[in-house]
């Protein structure tokens, strides 16, 4: 039993010097709030989600404004008909060269042409719901992004609320660790002097080692917290541990919540967005069978020489197309999207169906949670009191050490249980808020 119990210390004194080998930091809440919205990962790939759709929004842009090209050819031929043009553009012909010899057998001929074209869509009505989808869209990214940010805050707040319960769980176990020593000490007197038992010697020191190990598992999940934290704030992890700068509540407060979830929440917005989107793509692909209208144009410059501007002609003109038949494929690009939109709107209804749920559940789990730290609260005060009758009637031989030992143990349990209650209370209030927000 020695030999256990000296392996134990040895392994506490280990862990706390891993502990105090790395870098304790102190922290408060709201300077996690902050470095989340910086730093953490899952935000940065939102953001980008959202600068995705914004990009796809501002390829729109091409509906409005013209698609403008710069070219510069350079050909040599001998084919009959191409030189006669390249000569025409280059407004070199001469009578010669309409000799029936020449024309059928022309000389080697050069032609360099620069084309500047403009291409300018006037009536798109396709187009035009097909921006407004994309709009759309966009607008569901920001806000799912504004959601994320509000999660990323509710898991802040549960993380550090863990990171402080796990210091109380390592302050509750020295403090009960203190006290089974103590009680470790007042036992091993009473045997030296023949008053109790070698069992009740051997109980008191297995409850000491319990104790011992529960303390080294609580420091160990000091640590797991405190990496979780980090991994939330996109830092490393090595060598750093964080340490709250508010120690966790004892005591709740009772707010009246919502019992409803409202449509103004993000996420619910971002969905009804996305049914938006897919709305206007069902617009979009009707109005495909509608015909369009564009406009064109074109300034050339020719000459014999690369680069030359000897001749100069242009182009304008405007194009009314009407795609009257494309093998069905208009009407299968319809029907999808109608289903597309059709599934957009029930997935929205599923969700907010959903969420009213899990608000209505939470609502329970908060009453409860309420009920739960009362009794904690009670059953810890009653733990107290009945440790401190038990020890003051085992000083005095009144009391078996195996009742000592249920005491203290008790007493401390009912204490981690306060403390939990507490937690679970806090949090659960937190995420009737974050579902109502």
């Amino acid at each position: 039993m020695k030999k256990i119990k000296l392996i134990l210390i040895l392994s506490i004194l280990i862990g706390v010097g891993r502990l105090q080998a790395q870098d304790t930091l102190s922290i408060s809440k709201n300077e996690l709030l902050q470095k989340v919205m910086e730093k953490n990962l899952q935000i940065k790939a939102t953001e980008k989600a959202f600068q995705s759709a914004r990009a796809d929004y501002r390829q729109s842009n091409a509906l409005f404004l013209p698609n403008i090209n710069v070219s510069h050819t350079g050909i040599s031929t001998t084919n009959p008909l191409m030189a006669f043009g390249s000569k025409l553009n280059q407004e070199i012909l001469t009578a010669s060269d309409f000799n029936p010899a020449l024309l059928n057998d022309p000389a080697k001929t050069q032609n360099f042409a620069t084309r500047i074209e403009v291409q300018q869509p006037l009536i798109n009505l396709d187009g035009l719901y097909g921006r407004q989808a994309a709009k759309a869209k966009m607008d569901a990214f920001q806000l799912q992004t504004e959601r994320t940010k509000e999660y990323l805050e509710l898991e802040v707040s549960k993380a550090f609320m863990q990171l402080q319960l796990a210091y109380k769980a390592v302050t509750v176990l020295e403090k009960a660790n203190s006290t089974a020593r103590g009680n470790l000490k007042l036992v091993e007197n009473y045997f030296k002097n023949g008053m109790l038992q070698k069992t009740d010697l051997l109980n008191v020191q297995v409850r000491v080692n319990e104790i011992t190990n529960q303390l080294q598992y609580a420091k160990s999940n000091v640590q797991n917290a405190s990496d979780y934290l980090a991994f939330l704030l996109n830092e490393d992890m090595a060598k750093k541990t964080y340490k709250p700068a508010e120690n966790l509540e004892n005591s709740i407060a009772i707010e009246s919540m919502n019992t409803t979830i409202s449509d103004s929440r993000k996420d619910i917005q971002a969905m009804q967005k996305s049914s938006e989107a897919y709305k206007k793509m069902l617009q979009s692909s009707k109005f495909g069978f509608l015909p369009r209208l564009n406009a064109f144009g074109s300034y050339e410059l020719y000459d014999q020489n690369i680069f030359g501007t000897s001749a100069k002609g242009y182009v304008v003109g405007a194009q009314l197309s009407w795609n009257v038949f494309d093998g069905f494929k208009s009407f299968g690009k319809t029907q999808k999207a109608k289903a597309d939109f059709e599934k957009a709107e029930i997935e929205t209804e599923q969700y907010k169906k959903q969420s009213q749920l899990e608000l209505s559940k939470t609502n329970r789990q908060l009453v409860d949670a309420e009920n739960k730290v009362n009794l904690s609260k009670l059953a810890f005060e009653q733990s107290q009191e009945a440790f401190r009758i038990r020890q003051n009637r085992f000083t005095q031989g009144l009391e078996k050490t195996t009742d000592l030992l249920l005491a203290e143990t008790q007493m401390a349990q009912k204490e981690l249980e306060h403390l939990q209650a507490v937690f679970e209370y806090n949090f659960t209030k937190q995420y009737v808020q974050f579902l109502t927000k």
